[in-house]
């Protein structure tokens, strides 16, 4: 695990556990599409990426981070050609967590832009876009289902975008499953742009189950 993804988990674990100590300042760090689009504090669609609603929000998050995010920041690193975004490694995975971020608000942003009583906070879409390029990049890897049940990663991708797009349809969750999705198709997207040996090295992960 390199500088990038190092300064992103402190950075996130000490803003939220600032943000714990006192409601107010989360509340302004929040994302409220109501406040960026009519008051134009569009600082929040980065902020609230920093905050959790509590420690156990908070870890389950970093903890995915890290997991994922090391071995992606490794072969961004890995990777001086990325062909399509020219970026050094470490600023690659800024580009890939930054944006994952921003892409995954846009859902809320569009539906809630009205809405005053509307807030999100969280790193998980962003988390979502680290979690999707590493299954891009790592098709084959073993990953375990609710930590028991092992299976390619890119099996486990398959099943991600299936459950949290029924779950998206199904609303009644306070959690932005729309978020999820949007974060990780713009971390596929990120794969596929980044590293040209992406779709075939995906191409025969799927031929080799059947």
């Amino acid at each position: 695990m390199s500088g990038i993804l190092t300064i992103i988990l402190i950075t996130t674990g000490i803003v939220s556990w600032w943000s714990f100590q006192d409601s107010n300042r989360k509340e302004k760090l929040m994302l409220k599409p109501f406040a960026v689009v009519q008051r134009q504090e569009w600082y929040r669609i980065l902020t609230h990426g920093f905050i959790h609603a509590d420690t156990t929000h908070l870890f389950f998050n970093l903890f995915v981070l890290w997991q994922f995010g090391s071995a992606v920041e490794s072969r961004l690193l890995m990777n001086t050609g990325n062909p399509a975004l020219s970026l050094p490694g470490n600023y690659s995975f800024v580009m890939l967590y930054v944006g994952g971020l921003f892409i995954a608000s846009l859902p809320a942003l569009y539906k809630h832009s009205q809405n005053p009583g509307y807030s999100s906070l969280g790193a998980s879409g962003a988390v979502s876009a680290v979690m999707m390029a590493y299954i891009l990049y790592f098709p084959t890897s073993k990953l375990l289902l609710f930590f028991i049940v092992p299976m390619p990663a890119f099996v486990a991708g398959i099943l991600f975008f299936a459950y949290e797009s029924f779950m998206n349809k199904k609303g009644g969750s306070r959690i932005a499953h729309d978020a999820h999705l949007w974060g990780a198709l713009f971390g596929a997207a990120f794969a596929f742009a980044s590293d040209d040996t992406v779709p075939q090295a995906l191409l025969q992960s799927i031929q080799s189950i059947f």
